[in-house]
């Protein structure tokens, strides 16, 4: 029996040396950075002859193996560094939190932040002198003494004027980013990628510290911008954790056999065999607070974006119950103002004249005090959670309510004055406030 030989085309055998270039580069980073292990084996290698540079989806690396073969031929320490920066890319979450912002500087600013962090690692395979521009950007940033991180460079770069924006787009430019989610993905923390960025983010935390590595600037760094990652969950997902497991009457299809019911339905007409459960365990919303910051320092703009933003998550899936209860608290150093809601019509006609009451300081505890007041008059029987918005300046309650309760901050806050019983969120103010400027110019429209 005579076999036929398989004659290797020009194709399959880029597509093979370029695999063995991809392999080659992922062990000589592994080599310096060994608790990144888990993370540089995460991404499945896929063929894309399109791109000019390397590229990620979350799920696969996509290169061109004519790109990889000539880069590694005239410069193989750029690949080091192009790899790794599409992992940390993975790891920082930069992919899933773009929001509402403008995806040409968020980009820039996620180019940044990652270049960043691997110019200030002491290791081999990603030193490289660095330029007048990248230092020049550094010292810039460094001097807001507020971190460097992604949401914090998009909004020093809505600062400077476009044609220096186009300069630094040149010089920070390392990956394709056409890959990743686009913006009106509105569930994209949800994608199974997102989901296990997540865990193999807190696995290389977890072996940063069996290695012993995380004395040194540079991990410190990298350890403090995966946490600012993590933290900045979707608002969606964080609102899921105030809702209750209750039956809601609804017809549950799982509950029974279609096919003896429709059986019944055919021989007996109107006689089902196998009547239908009428009522389903759902997890939704019932009973809720929410607390607005009305002092000096929070705007009625931003209060208003941020509840317009509120009240479409609720819509979006049913996320409530038809019967519910929440209201929402105007309070500064005192509660001025208690608004009852019962169904999201009035939650939608309470936004559009929705005005601020006080503009004292802020203090915590008068709202905590008010709603504790409701429990014990029975108008709360089952309170799903508390959220307060603000901007995280005042004095907190020392003592932990029975209900779960959340800050919800604009921007960065002290995160050491924040109770350990409380739960919390950094919310982007510019998301919010962006928002708002394109549902305006829709209504002009």
């Amino acid at each position: 029996m005579v076999r036929k030989m398989h004659i290797q085309t020009q194709e399959e055998w880029e597509v093979q040396m370029a695999e063995k270039i991809l392999s080659y580069i992922r062990n000589d980073v592994y080599l310096d950075l060994r608790y990144f292990g888990v993370a540089l084996s995460a991404l499945e290698w896929k063929q894309d002859n399109r791109l000019l540079a390397l590229a990620t989806d979350g799920r696969y690396l996509l290169y061109a193996p004519e790109h990889v073969m000539r880069i590694f031929r005239s410069n193989p320490l750029f690949l080091d560094r192009a790899y790794l920066h599409v992992v940390l890319h993975c790891l920082f979450f930069h992919l899933w939190t773009a929001g509402k912002r403008e995806r040409y500087r968020w980009n820039i600013a996620c180019d940044i932040a990652v270049e960043y962090t691997i110019d200030h690692m002491d290791k081999r395979c990603t030193k490289r002198a660095l330029s007048w521009i990248r230092q020049k950007i550094y010292t810039e940033l460094e001097q807001e003494k507020t971190g460097i991180s992604a949401v914090l460079v998009y909004r020093y770069l809505k600062k400077i004027p476009e044609e220096q924006l186009a300069q630094t787009a040149r010089e920070f430019y390392t990956d394709d980013h056409s890959y990743w989610p686009k913006e009106q993905q509105e569930q994209a923390m949800n994608q199974p990628a997102a989901k296990q960025w997540n865990q193999i983010a807190r696995q290389t935390k977890i072996e940063q510290k069996k290695r012993g590595t995380t004395e040194s600037d540079e991990e410190t760094l990298l350890a403090a911008q995966m946490k600012v990652s993590q933290s900045r969950r979707s608002y969606r997902d964080f609102l899921r954790q105030f809702s209750v497991m209750r039956e809601e009457l609804v017809c549950d299809p799982d509950t029974f056999d279609l096919n003896y019911y429709t059986y019944g339905l055919r021989i007996y007409r109107n006689m089902p065999l196998i009547e239908p459960v009428e009522s389903k365990e759902v997890r939704k919303i019932q009973e809720f607070v929410i607390v607005i910051d009305t002092s000096y320092s929070t705007s009625g703009e931003l209060v208003k974006q941020f509840l317009r933003e509120t009240y479409a998550i609720l819509t979006e899936r049913d996320n409530f119950f038809r019967k519910c209860h929440i209201r929402i608290l105007s309070c500064d150093n005192q509660v001025r103002g208690d608004r009852k809601i019962t169904n999201l019509d009035e939650l939608e006609a309470m936004i559009q004249d929705y005005t601020l009451l006080g503009g004292g300081g802020t203090d915590f505890r008068p709202a905590f005090t008010y709603v504790n007041t409701l429990i014990e008059n029975g108008e709360f029987t089952d309170l799903c959670g508390l959220l307060y918005f603000t901007d995280g300046k005042g004095t907190y309650p020392k003592k932990r309510p029975d209900y779960k309760s959340a800050f919800l901050f604009l921007n960065e806050y002290d995160q050491a004055a924040v109770p350990p019983w409380a739960i919390s969120l950094s919310l982007e103010m510019e998301e919010f406030q962006e928002q708002g400027t394109d549902e305006r110019k829709e209504e002009q429209r």
